[in-house]
């Protein structure tokens, strides 16, 4: 029999995310969230010199991003931003749920949040 770890029976609704520690975040005076990213590695510094990319990336957030971002304060987990989210957004956030989990998943994937423990 195949034991279970704790992340296999944790339902991911439940988990309450952070913005990465590594990655600088600011708001706009209009409301939008933009984060730097360093561009670091062998790759990277390399494309730096020779095609003069830049050391930082800024990646800017749309509404739906620029909305959920600030309200990552380690107390929310994703089903209390997903009420915030439906009161704000109505109709245009649904799919909601499975909108709001294939968005966090895309936020971790790029490591651009944490998740408490």
């Amino acid at each position: 029999m195949k034991k279970q770890t704790s992340l296999s029976r944790e339902n991911y609704l439940e988990r309450i995310p952070l913005p990465s520690p590594l990655i600088p975040w600011s708001v706009d005076e209009e409301g939008k969230v933009t984060l730097e990213v360093k561009n670091k590695g062998f790759m990277n510094r390399l494309a730096q010199k020779c095609f003069k990319r830049p050391k930082i990336s800024y990646i800017h957030l749309d509404a739906f991003g620029s909305f959920i971002f600030p309200l990552l304060d380690g107390e929310r987990d994703l089903i209390a931003i997903g009420e915030l989210v439906k009161d704000h957004f109505g109709q245009e956030a649904e799919p909601l749920y499975e909108r709001l989990a294939r968005y966090f998943q895309t936020l971790e994937g790029y490591h651009f949040i944490q998740w408490k423990k």
